[in-house]
């Protein structure tokens, strides 16, 4: 046998070489197999076309009324979503009350194996047989019932999320108004600055020592610009929200908001009536164990067919006949497998029942923090309104002084910008205090 010897350097070539072919292919297989799985997220399989630059800066803008806007929310993927799976346990419901299929045999019974033959050995035969399974009733109604409740569930849920998607929209809706409202008293804040500068510039033509009150003004007006490119930002982001609600920017005027009360009973809010539910389809899940102790039955019915014989040995006649039978289950062994099963769907039940009282504690929590919001935001404006009355007083009073002879015109453009400020901050208040009453209604289940 002949060894060819091979050297260090020659080996560690051909493994050098090798690994970079097998690493190659492997990361071709790769990007091929990422390539195949980015498909599967491709825009157009999930309906979303390609944009450009521009559509992307330029979103659509519909005018409608709100409550066209209200009727596009229910077209919203996570409603159909939620109605499309109460729909299938409705008919899950409606299946399970079904029975099995039958089961039909077609056999052959005691046929010579070397020798076949239907007409030579006496016990020879052909069989049709029928079995039918009839599950006990209980236990079918309990899973038909199981469905039942899950699908009423789903469909709360529905009715919450309508409700948290329209709580969202009117927030958005609110604040978009609101950033309107404050964009315009900016304008007018630096109209106003402009106007001080002016007059600045006159006193210190005229002498007076007014050089750093100029300084101060520049660094007023731009904090204003700073806060117009914060509004324009914001008003952004709230557009891109409200496609991704709406699939569009809406121009609408808002409804009326005002707070819907609450009685006080827990089954007010949506998301303890869908514990709530949960809770009846725990009871539905005890129903089933309960059902388990009940047999399930059955029944069977076969037909079967003898030959004549015709061999020199074979003398018996042809013949048919037909056996039936019912058969039922014991439950013999319930203490190892039903009983446990009860006690596990009622500890199930008693941890629904947990998990809705956690949830109406929750809900009730969140909704007096909203209304602790609210409240706040209500006294806040009322402070403020205290203040700019107090300033519209004094400015009055300057302005009879001005117009008498005595003084600059400065302190009053002070005055009309400081009450530009607080008429920005109730606008603020404002907004907050209708956004809170939009997340407590959302909570709310219409009476």
């Amino acid at each position: 046998m002949f060894i060819r010897h091979t050297s260090f350097y020659q080996t560690r070539f051909r493994t050098v070489t090798l690994s970079l072919l097998v690493g190659g292919m492997s990361v071709m297989s790769l990007q091929a197999a990422a390539f195949a799985q980015d498909a599967l997220y491709a825009p157009e399989l999930l309906g979303a076309g390609p944009t450009t630059a521009a559509q992307q800066q330029q979103p659509s803008i519909r005018a409608m009324p709100f409550s066209e806007l209200e009727t596009q929310l229910r077209t919203h993927p996570s409603l159909d979503a939620l109605s499309l799976s109460a729909q299938a346990n409705r008919q899950r419901a409606e299946s399970a009350l079904g029975l099995p299929d039958p089961v039909v045999s077609l056999q052959l019974n005691n046929v010579p194996l070397f020798d076949p033959s239907f007409s030579e050995y006496l016990p020879s035969n052909k069989a049709v047989g029928i079995r039918q399974a009839l599950p006990s009733r209980s236990e079918r109604k309990a899973n038909s019932l199981k469905s039942l409740r899950s699908a009423a569930q789903q469909e709360l849920e529905a009715e919450q999320q309508y409700a948290r998607l329209r709580g969202q929209l009117l927030v958005y809706l609110i604040e978009k108004q609101s950033l309107e409202a404050q964009r315009s008293l900016a304008l007018a804040r630096q109209s106003k600055y402009d106007e001080l500068s002016d007059i600045i510039d006159i006193e210190i033509n005229a002498g007076r020592p007014l050089v750093f009150r100029l300084a101060k003004v520049d660094v007023e007006r731009t904090e204003v610009s700073r806060t117009l490119a914060e509004l324009e930002g914001r008003d952004a982001q709230i557009d891109a929200e409200l496609i991704n609600l709406l699939g569009f920017v809406p121009e609408t005027e808002l409804p009326a908001i005002s707070r819907t009360p609450w009685t006080g009973n827990a089954l007010g809010f949506y998301a303890v009536r869908v514990a709530d539910a949960n809770v009846d389809i725990s009871d539905a899940d005890v129903q089933r164990a309960e059902a388990d102790f009940k047999p399930d039955w059955g029944v069977n019915l076969t037909y079967q067919q003898r030959e004549s014989g015709q061999g020199p040995r074979s003398n018996f006649d042809g013949d048919d006949w037909v056996s039936g039978g019912v058969s039922f289950t014991i439950p013999l062994w319930a203490g190892k497998r039903q009983e446990p099963n009860l006690r596990a769907a009622k500890m199930d039940r008693n941890a629904s029942m947990a998990r809705r009282t956690a949830i109406a504690r929750q809900v009730q929590s969140e909704w007096s923090r909203y209304e602790a919001r609210r409240e706040t935001a209500v006294q806040n404006i009322r402070i403020v309104e205290q203040k700019i009355s107090a300033i519209e007083t004094q400015t009055e009073a300057q302005l009879i002084t001005y117009e008498s002879g005595n003084g600059d015109y400065s302190p009053i453009i002070d005055g009309e910008i400081a009450i530009l400020m607080l008429r920005a901050e109730i606008v603020k208040e404002q907004t907050l205090r209708d956004q809170m009453i939009a997340k407590m209604n959302s909570l709310l289940v219409p009476s």
